[in-house]
C-alpha cells in the first residue's frame, strides 16, 4: 500500500511538474530578449531587434502596422535617407514596436516577422511584408498562407516557421508591444518617439525626412 502511494506521487509530482514547465515555456517570446530593454519612457523589450549600432545616441522607436497604407508610404518615402544618413553613420538606431490594430490579418503578420527572427531573418522579413504590401485592409495579401510564402520566399525552414505561426507562439509578444503603443499615447500609425540623450519628441504620421532631419540633428 504504501508502496502503491509513493509510486502514486511520484506520478502526481511528475505531472505538475510537467504542467509548469509547459506553462513556463510557453508563450517562449521572452526567451532570448532583454526584459530590461527600454528608450525613454518605452519598454521596446519586445520589439524587434535593434537597427544599426545598439549604441548610437539616439533612438528611434517606430510604432507601426503592417497593413497601415502610411507606415508603407514612410518606409518607401522617408526610412531610406535616415538609413543612410543616420543608422549606417552610427549617428541613430531604429527599433520596430507593433502597434497591430488595423484589422484581423495584422497581428498574425507581426507575429510572422518574429517567427522570421527566429532564423535571424526579421528585417529581411519586416522589408518583405512593407515592399509586398497591398492596399486593402485584410485584403488576403497578409493572411496566414501569404505570409508563410513569403517565409519560404526567403528560403527559411518551412517547417519551423510554421510550427511557429500556426502555434501563435508570439501572440503574447504582439499584444504587449500594441498595449506598450497605448500606454504611450499613440494612436494612429505610423507614430515615432525620437530618444536622446537629454529626453525624447513624438512624432505622428509618415513625415517626410526634413522634420526627422530637424530633430535628430538637434539631438546629436
Amino acid at each position: 500500500m504504501n508502496k502503491k502511494a509513493v509510486i502514486l506521487g511520484v506520478i502526481v509530482i511528475g505531472i505538475i511538474a510537467g504542467v509548469a514547465a509547459s506553462v513556463s515555456s510557453s508563450p517562449s517570446e521572452s526567451v532570448n530578449l532583454d526584459m530590461g530593454r527600454t528608450h525613454g519612457t518605452i519598454s521596446t523589450a519586445m520589439g524587434s531587434a535593434i537597427l544599426g549600432d545598439p549604441s548610437a545616441p539616439i533612438t528611434i522607436v517606430e510604432f507601426g502596422d503592417y497593413q497601415c497604407h502610411q507606415c508603407y508610404n514612410w518606409f518607401h518615402n522617408t526610412k531610406p535617407a535616415i538609413t543612410r544618413d543616420y543608422i549606417e553613420t552610427g549617428k541613430a538606431n531604429l527599433v520596430f514596436v507593433d502597434m497591430a490594430f488595423l484589422g484581423k490579418d495584422s497581428p498574425k503578420a507581426a507575429q510572422a516577422s518574429y517567427c522570421a527572427e527566429d532564423q535571424g531573418m526579421y528585417w529581411d522579413y519586416h522589408d518583405l511584408l512593407y515592399v509586398s504590401q497591398e492596399s486593402k485592409i485584410d485584403g488576403g495579401w497578409a493572411n496566414s498562407e501569404r505570409l508563410k510564402a513569403f517565409a519560404f520566399s526567403l528560403g527559411l525552414d518551412m517547417e519551423l516557421f510554421e510550427s511557429c505561426l500556426d502555434s501563435g507562439k508570439y501572440s503574447k509578444r504582439v499584444q504587449y508591444n500594441t498595449q506598450q503603443a497605448r500606454d504611450n499615447g499613440v494612436r494612429g500609425t505610423p507614430g515615432f518617439f525620437i530618444v536622446g540623450p537629454d529626453g525624447q519628441q513624438q512624432l505622428a504620421g509618415a513625415q517626410p525626412f526634413s522634420v526627422f532631419k530637424q530633430i535628430l540633428d538637434t539631438m546629436a
